[in-house]
């Protein structure tokens, strides 16, 4: 049975997707964008503020479900420009001290306008 992810403490979908769905004590949590969850809003303009808008996004959705970023088992990343590699990757360690698997790539854009997302998945097992 699939349970859908939905908590108020990120960001809502904006578009015709969930903000994650849990099957077998898996999450698979939908990209995290750095915006508001209280306006919906676009926090920050350098890569550095929309990154820690984004840790915080991730955060809310795994803690909706029991989580922390140590029960993540894999990332994908994505930036809007690979030369804010460097600087995306000092933030992003702070977070994922256990180091999931991980793919990072650039892409032509990103909703928005924004610099970085990140996509999820994590073991709420036991939760």
């Amino acid at each position: 049975m699939l349970k859908y992810v939905d908590t108020k403490n990120a960001p809502a979908a904006i578009g015709p997707y969930s903000q994650g769905i849990i099957v077998n004590d898996i999450a698979f949590f939908s990209g995290a964008i750095p915006l508001s969850a209280e306006t919906g809003e676009v926090v920050g303009t350098t890569i550095e503020e929309q990154t820690e808008q984004v840790m915080k996004n991730v955060a809310a959705l795994l803690e909706s479900q029991g989580a922390e970023f140590k029960d993540v088992v894999k990332t994908t990343c994505f930036l809007a420009d690979m030369g804010d590699f460097a600087a995306f990757n000092e933030i992003y360690a702070k977070y994922f001290v256990g180091k999931p698997a991980r793919s990072c790539v650039a892409v032509k854009a990103l909703p928005k306008g924004v610099l970085c997302e990140v996509e999820t998945i994590a073991y709420v097992g036991g939760k």
